[in-house]
């Protein structure tokens, strides 16, 4: 069996009496890609701010790595190797893309985000150099890397955010959304620069509306519904699990 990278164990959380997160256990296993599915309001977004330390969880442990991250606080939990990827496109919309790639590069060598670039000044080249080609493999080059962020399609912007995240090397990355809002076109240039990050071997969790997304980018799928994991299984035995077209789509197929 391969090694967990991340091991949740019966987490739970309430507001103001509303479970929001109901005795959750989950296995992310080191290499696999790991999609959460399930209706709105069904915990995703919750689930994942326990993990990064935005929010604390009321019981359970997470464990990240075999380190109990429960209490620590959300830049220590970065620097230990989990990213997050937003459902609202994080970048700096008045730099340039090459700024928006070097800038979490110099903060997650620097070890403590206080964005001193020149601290770093020795790494700089070395540093360009990574951010001009993960920019490249985007379809960025030349004068375009010099562009402003703040110019790009939303599409752009979230891809642009990725690698903004791929640059810091994160043991466990986390996508929460990474297609919303995007058109078909800009759908399927990111499901291949998913297909891309799985080829390397990088542990990731996907929260995604869009199941052609996930059916096509999951190595395994768990279903949260109500703030419980109803379902874990694979692509196929996902697809065929009548508790979870009943749950999820109201009976409809996957």
């Amino acid at each position: 069996m391969s090694n967990l990278v991340l091991n949740i164990k019966s987490v739970n959380k309430t507001f103001g009496g509303l479970q929001a997160l109901n005795d959750v256990n989950l296995e992310i296993e080191e290499g696999k890609v790991h999609a959460i599915i399930g209706p709105n309001g069904a915990g995703k977004s919750t689930l994942l701010n326990c993990c990064i330390g935005r929010l604390i969880p009321d019981t359970g442990t997470v464990t990240f790595d075999g380190e109990n991250i429960i209490g620590k606080k959300a830049h220590e939990i970065n620097q230990l190797g989990m990213v997050r990827v937003f459902q609202t496109p994080e970048i700096f919309p008045d730099l340039s893309l090459l700024e928006n790639v070097m800038i979490p590069a110099f903060a997650k060598r620097d070890g403590a985000y206080s964005l001193n670039i020149f601290k770093a000044a020795a790494d700089e080249r070395e540093i360009i150099n990574e951010a001009e080609k993960m920019l490249n493999e985007l379809g960025i080059q030349g004068d375009h890397v010099h562009h402003h962020a703040g110019s790009m399609s939303r599409g752009d912007k979230r891809r642009l955010e990725l690698v903004m995240c791929l640059i810091q090397h994160p043991r466990l990355l986390l996508l929460d959304e990474p297609t919303a809002g995007m058109a078909r076109h800009d759908t399927n240039r990111t499901i291949e620069l998913l297909k891309k990050i799985k080829e390397r071997g990088m542990t990731k969790i996907i929260i995604e509306h869009d199941m052609h997304v996930v059916f096509s980018v999951a190595d395994t799928i768990s279903v949260l519904a109500q703030g419980a994991i109803i379902a874990s299984g694979t692509p196929d035995e996902i697809r065929g699990n009548p508790i979870v077209q009943d749950a999820y789509l109201g009976g409809a197929h996957l």
